[in-house]
């Protein structure tokens, strides 16, 4: 394939960003190889020192050495880039094919020696992803629909001992906001049918349809009425239910203060007690704090309010019956 001369500028550029980097800088020799193997361009070697002079006037910089010069600055380190990917790969709601394209995207960023050792390093199908093929389009269509002022409909779905995606029920919501929360996109949305907010995860929503009914505007939701506290889902629903935050009052040991910074926020009160425990006060959904009360057990103790104490108590002896004890 033979391209015009008048491309040589940006060709250029692409092989600067695509072979060079400091430990690989490139001589005007190699890069009129470059041209002429890849694009069919021939130019004399003073054409290519006047145009890598016009992109350094453009902004870009390219640094010389006596081996030849090189791209000095992308938009991305190639740190930032592994980062993304990590980000990437670690979202379980990114399916392993939409993963896949993202991150070699993101690998385009940078040069082909980053692109060779990232494949070395990182296989996609190595990860627990979502099989539900519809994320990135039911993203377009929420989005679309809460710039539009209007409600959506959809089915919702649960896995089956099969390990796929099965439908459990049909929902027509006020879609208000999407939030990326333990490493997976929720839906925050009221209910229609019932009048609640609820948090629907992404990857198992299928059939997703713009209506043309209006929504519900959020500050008409009791609860709502001075709009969505995103710090408050944040830190105090570490589960997503949608009930609304109450005092907790629990003790432990000090050294599960991170733990519950981690989960809660810097939203919490610590106060340290003679028998050398601490408590926390914080403010959480009561359900998600069953769960999570049950998941530290061994390491805290709630004291308030005295029904989720309660909850906590049964929960423990309904499991404890369950082993025989």
């Amino acid at each position: 394939m033979i391209e015009s001369k008048k491309l040589a500028l940006l060709r250029i550029l692409q092989i600067l960003k695509d072979k060079s980097d400091a430990d690989h800088p490139l001589k005007q020799e190699d890069i009129a190889k470059r041209l002429a193997d890849d694009y069919g361009i021939e130019i004399e070697r003073k054409a290519i020192g006047r145009n890598i002079s016009l992109l350094r006037e453009a902004g870009y910089e390219i640094e010389s050495t006596r081996n030849g010069c090189y791209l000095a600055e992308r938009d991305f380190e190639d740190s930032e880039l592994r980062l993304l990917i990590d980000g990437v790969l670690s979202s379980r709601h990114i399916n392993a094919k939409h993963s896949k394209e993202l991150i070699e995207k993101l690998c385009a960023q940078s040069n082909i020696y980053f692109r060779s050792h990232v494949k070395n390093v990182y296989t996609v199908h190595d990860w627990n992803k979502s099989d539900n093929m519809s994320l990135f389009y039911n993203i377009d269509v929420i989005d679309w629909a809460i710039e539009s002022g209007k409600m959506i409909s959809f089915n919702y779905n649960k896995y089956g001992i099969d390990k796929k995606l099965h439908k459990s029920s049909f929902h027509k919501v006020s879609p208000y906001q999407l939030i990326l929360h333990n490493q997976h996109y929720y839906l925050m949305a009221r209910q229609e049918k019932w009048g609640n907010i609820n948090y629907y995860r992404l990857d198992r929503i299928t059939d997703i349809a713009m209506t043309d009914e209006p929504l519900t505007d959020i500050r008409k939701v009791k609860g709502y009425e001075n709009g969505i506290n995103y710090k408050e889902i944040s830190a105090s629903m570490p589960y997503m239910f949608s009930d609304k935050p109450e005092k907790i009052v629990v003790s432990c040991e000090e050294n599960m203060a991170d733990q519950i910074i981690d989960w809660f926020g810097f939203d919490v009160r610590f106060e340290r007690k003679d028998d050398g425990r601490i408590t926390a006060t914080f403010r959480a959904s009561k359900k998600a704090m069953l769960y999570w009360a049950m998941q530290y057990a061994c390491y805290v103790e709630v004291l308030s309010p005295a029904s989720l104490r309660q909850e906590v108590i049964d929960g423990l002896n309904y499991a404890a019956k369950k082993y025989g004890c």
